[in-house]
């Protein structure tokens, strides 16, 4: 049991270093190439720290695991927004853009209902999952082609502050592969080593799924979205937390799900999904409030989110061992 915590300690550091050069990186590169940060941070950052995710839930769904393939996933989203924004908002208070709120969002909403509508029926088939992979191919030839041709109107959401960051484009690429791969390999490490420790207590599949092994994973969004946020590099910070969400329900869904088709427990429809849902469209709440002030989202919403995360994780260990 020592040594599983001193591997999660170590593990904690590596993510934490990895995630401040993944971040540096990734601002480089979007100045290179004149690409807005919310562009980087949710395509570079938040797929790129949703990598853990996608390794975790496959090989569930490849072992048989429904229960960690999904509660991983939507567990994951939970957490992106209720510990993961609200720790980064306590820390600093997260400036959004309007183009987060009049296109990503509405996008991350659309795209949770639709998983939800497919799997109603108590299944995630391999149809299901294609349609889902589709959406996700279609919506990732749309935000490439806008952002490399239209440049999405950068100057419509400017870096809030001017950083130091300075590399060239193939240092910052390198540091992108380095920062990817480290922080993918520090988490699924941190998992198996969580998931030891868990076995031992007795966790049933579905709770280690949508707790643990969902909060481990999402360990990469947090260090990465908290670091951006010092950096003053808020759409980076808020486009972690949205692409990683949007890269989850269809990218890692769909994967999960052609690799297995699975039974999708009633519990998951019922209190899982609608609680993502419901962070989602808190989410989209906070930014359609201050958006127009430019305050973003403050420590008191992030202290609101935490909080209900918290309540949500306290639920679930009622649930599971009562």
């Amino acid at each position: 049991m020592l040594t599983l915590s001193l591997i999660l300690v170590a593990c904690m550091n590596i993510l934490g270093w990895s995630a401040g050069r993944l971040i540096d990186s990734s601002i480089a590169l979007a100045r290179h190439y004149r690409m807005p940060h919310l562009f980087v941070g949710m395509i570079i950052v938040g797929f790129g720290t949703s990598i853990p995710e996608l390794m975790v839930s496959s090989i569930a769904s490849y072992e048989g695991s429904p229960g960690i393939a999904l509660g991983n996933i939507f567990g994951s989203n939970i957490a992106n927004i209720g510990l993961i924004l609200g720790i980064t908002a306590l820390t600093v208070p997260v400036k959004i853009h309007s183009y987060a709120m009049r296109i990503e969002l509405p996008i991350l909403i659309a795209v949770s209902l639709i998983t939800g509508y497919l799997i109603l029926d108590g299944q995630l088939s391999r149809i299901d999952s294609g349609i889902l992979l589709s959406i996700f191919a279609i919506y990732m030839i749309w935000t490439l082609s806008n952002a490399i041709h239209k440049r999405h109107k950068i100057a419509e959401y400017p870096p809030v502050v001017k950083t130091s960051v300075k590399m060239s484009l193939r240092t910052a690429v390198m540091w992108i592969l380095i920062g990817t791969i480290l922080l993918s390999v520090s988490s699924y490490i941190l998992v198996w080593a969580a998931m030891e420790i868990a076995k031992g207590l007795g966790i049933d599949d579905l709770y280690l799924g949508l707790t643990i092994v969902a909060v481990g994973t999402s360990i990469p969004e947090l260090a990465s979205s908290v670091v951006a946020a010092k950096k003053g590099e808020h759409d980076i910070a808020l486009g972690n937390i949205i692409g990683s969400n949007l890269f989850n329900t269809l990218a890692v869904t769909g994967a999960a799900g052609m690799i297995g088709p699975m039974s999708v427990q009633s519990i998951i429809i019922n209190r899982d999904i609608t609680v993502m849902i419901l962070f989602t469209l808190f989410l989209a709440a906070f930014g359609l409030h201050y958006g127009k002030k430019s305050s973003g989202i403050t420590d008191y919403d992030g202290l609101i989110l935490f909080g209900a995360f918290s309540l949500y994780i306290v639920y679930l260990g009622f649930a599971a061992f009562n």
